[in-house]
């Protein structure tokens, strides 16, 4: 086994909206077809399972105690992945069995924060089929925070997968200069962002990241169109209203060590994408330019990362 070589699935799929036990049996399947293409690594996008939030920007979702919104709320609610009570435990065998590590985008209504606020997480499982992060994404953006609570520091952390290790944040948290510097200080070569899809999205920053970190970046982002709301969705006929045909056209990509593209964004294009990486790139980028090692200063510049799993409650 060449330990230099990472073979990666990127998986652009339509979730079946809002229905987490479906859309689990769909993850599946496409870690089966990941494995047996020989992959070592999956990656879906931003809250894959159930869904992303779509009605917050077609619906009035900002109406104080509105009934409707409270309506569509529960049920997403009830779709949201409860890890602690077994949720993720089929797509845990499905690796263990394949030996394949996973990044699934998750919408979690964790039990250690209460059971019933929900969080944008990223988890990663390894070739094991253990689960060694879960991370919620640090600040939803503009309407996300009218479903999703922060997170915390928890979740900033790095996975060794082969010579290569591995990090990963939300959507527009990729955005964020400190929170790519706290995994680059634990060692990420390969950075994972997940978007609930589009090009706009992925095209400028996953170059950005690569020609900032030396690092691949790998993008994923899933599809949404409005033929794939499912029939059953509460309140259907006010989502639908405003919606556009295409809500998220896709996106997906991944850009080398040296900024340039490896896999240019792939644009409605529904299925598995998948590449091969080369760790020593990695090692020939970093030759001039290494943002935590000889080109960092840290007598000057220094940054503080909180930990920490956050909750209101200490239990003794």
């Amino acid at each position: 086994m060449n330990q230099n070589n990472l073979k990666v699935a990127l998986a652009q799929i339509a979730p079946i909206w809002l229905n987490k036990f479906e859309t689990i049996e769909l993850v599946k399947s496409k870690i089966l077809e990941a494995a047996k293409q020989k992959c070592d690594l999956i990656v879906f996008g931003e809250g894959l399972v159930p869904g992303y939030p779509w009605w917050l920007s077609i619906t009035h979702s900002a109406a104080w105690d509105h009934k409707t919104q409270k309506e569509i709320f529960a049920h997403y609610a009830s779709n949201a992945i409860q890890i602690e009570r077994g949720d993720l435990s089929e797509v845990q065998k499905i690796a263990k069995e394949n030996r394949i590590a996973i990044y699934l985008g998750i919408i979690e209504r964790p039990t250690d924060r209460g059971g019933h606020s929900l969080y944008c997480t990223l988890v990663y499982i390894d070739q094991t089929g253990e689960i060694k992060s879960v991370h919620r994404k640090l600040q939803p953006t503009y309407d996300e925070r009218l479903v999703w609570s922060p997170g915390d520091g928890n979740g900033l952390q790095t996975h060794p997968l082969k010579n290569f290790t591995l990090g990963g944040l939300n959507c527009w948290e990729n955005w964020m200069p400190m929170a790519r510097t706290a995994l680059y200080g634990l060692g990420e070569n390969v950075h994972i962002a997940v978007w609930p899809g589009a090009v706009r999205n992925t095209e400028n920053i996953t170059r950005m990241i690569a020609q900032e970190s030396r690092s691949y970046v790998i993008s994923v982002s899933s599809l949404m169109r409005k033929t794939d709301f499912p029939k059953d969705t509460p309140h259907l006929d006010v989502i639908l209203e405003n919606c556009p045909e295409v809500l998220a056209d896709g996106g997906s990509c991944i850009a080398g060590p040296d900024g340039k593209w490896i896999l240019e964004p792939q644009a409605h294009f529904e299925g598995l994408l998948v590449e091969t990486l080369d760790f020593q790139r990695i090692l020939e980028e970093r030759q001039n330019f290494d943002p935590v090692g000889h080109y960092s200063r840290p007598d000057i510049l220094k940054l503080k990362v909180n930990k920490k799993r956050q909750s209101n409650v200490d239990y003794k």
